[in-house]
């Protein structure tokens, strides 16, 4: 796989799309050759052939030189190595070690530096173990070559080795050479590439955090809005259930007892007016500005008397029993707060033919019971026995690991019970 340049496109701004703000490569030659890699090729590939016509001059207008079709057929062939070097670098190593001991063979010499550049774009864009593997190729092709230049030696570029005594230290020297040259190429290029794939790692790993930190706010945001949508579904439920009860009170009072209806009225304009607070206090825990939203507490056992007497003025009668001392935990608190709360709402809503409903807090050691019953009618098949309210309960009891039912009472009625484990390291 070729590596990307890891700069935008000119005339696009650096910051990446995960916001990463990458610098700008310095000079405009390098940032265009990036962007066009082909370009780098191109000029390679055309430097490699003058100098290679150089040699072919030379050897030319050497004793014995090879053929001029052949010589012509091996710079093409090298011109394509050097072109091709960055998307078939490994085909390339091997195809410019074949052209290097052909080379050696007919005479020429500018095929030396074909596994050098190949093997420098092996480090480059394949692995280091890739690019040491094919060192090991290229040594062994190395020698091969100095031996079969040493032996052939067909023209004045190459010192014949007539004499039986110098062929095998010339031979030595020439593998010893290309080899080291072959190695300093394989230090460069794995260095080179080394750096270029720990610093995409770098920029991969960033993004992926830049990724992951917009997910986890997405979470955030999406449990927040589930968070206030429950909230908001507890508070104006409720307002309006009690809002709805009395208005409906004070129209039945009107014509007999007005002064009972004026007060039914003035407690369902002050139930209207404190939930309207609350809904705009929630809400304005999302709005956008600077200026921070106002807040008020959540709702703790100490606002329970006033949500009973909301509902008592509602027109139904409920009877609190409580056992054991409440826990100062305001989760805990907001939680028994909101089962109370949509339970009741729950039976002026839908309750039928309802004199009573009873409230019992068992305040444990271990666990906390919350239990809310009526002496209503069981509902008909056709009555909401599930729905948001009974849902936002059981997932405010689950957080505390602990279990809410809620069906028909055991003689008639209505029955809500949750129990909600303590935790022992709790304060």
């Amino acid at each position: 796989r070729v590596t990307e340049p890891l700069t935008p496109p000119s005339g696009v701004s650096s910051q990446a799309p995960d916001g990463l703000g990458l610098p700008r490569p310095p000079g405009a030659l390098r940032r265009y050759l990036q962007r066009h890699p082909w370009v780098t090729d191109t000029l390679v590939a055309a430097a490699y052939v003058l100098v290679a016509a150089i040699f072919v001059v030379i050897a030319a207008v050497a004793p014995g030189a090879p053929a001029l079709g052949l010589v012509v057929a091996m710079t093409v062939a090298g011109a394509a190595v050097v072109a091709l070097r960055r998307r078939f670098p490994v085909a390339m190593f091997a195809l410019a070690n074949v052209l290097l001991i052909a080379g050696a063979a007919v005479g020429t010499a500018v095929e030396i530096f074909l596994p050098l550049i190949t093997v420098y774009a092996i480090g480059v864009y394949r692995s280091t173990r890739t690019a040491w593997l094919s060192f090991t190729g290229g040594a062994v092709a190395a020698a091969l070559a100095s031996v079969v230049g040493v032996v052939w030696a067909p023209n004045a570029l190459i010192e014949p080795a007539t004499t039986g005594g110098g062929a095998l230290p010339l031979a030595v020297n020439g593998a010893i050479t290309g080899i080291a040259v072959l190695l300093i190429a394989t230090l460069i290029g794995t260095n080179v590439g080394s750096r270029n794939r720990y610093v995409a790692a770098l920029v991969e790993r960033a993004a992926q955090l830049a990724r992951e930190r917009d997910a986890q706010a997405e979470i955030a945001r999406g449990l927040e809005r589930e968070r206030i949508a429950r909230e908001m579904h507890d508070v104006i439920a409720h307002s309006l259930s009690v809002m709805i009860a009395l208005s409906e009170g004070a129209r039945a009072a009107a014509p007999e007892h007005p002064e009972n209806a004026q007060r039914a009225m003035e407690r369902a304009a002050d139930t209207g007016r404190r939930t309207l607070g609350e809904v705009r206090r929630m809400l304005g825990t999302v709005r956008d500005g600077d200026s921070p939203p106002e807040r008020a507490p959540q709702p703790a056992i100490s606002d329970l008397a006033a949500l009973i007497a909301d509902v008592q003025g509602a027109g139904l009668p409920v009877t609190v029993t409580t056992r054991g001392t409440p826990h100062a935990d305001p989760s805990l608190e907001l939680t028994v707060y909101r089962v109370v709360q949509e339970s009741l709402t729950n039976t002026l809503r839908h309750g039928s033919r309802v004199s009573r409903a009873r409230v019992a807090l068992d305040w444990g050691d271990d666990a906390v019971t919350v239990t809310v019953s009526d002496d209503g009618a069981l509902p008909t098949a056709s009555s909401p026995t599930v729905g948001r309210g009974l849902i936002g309960m059981r997932e405010r009891v689950a957080l505390f690991g602990g279990e809410l039912t809620a069906g028909p009472g055991p003689a008639r009625g209505w029955k809500v019970s949750a129990h909600i484990p303590l935790d022992r390291n709790s304060p």
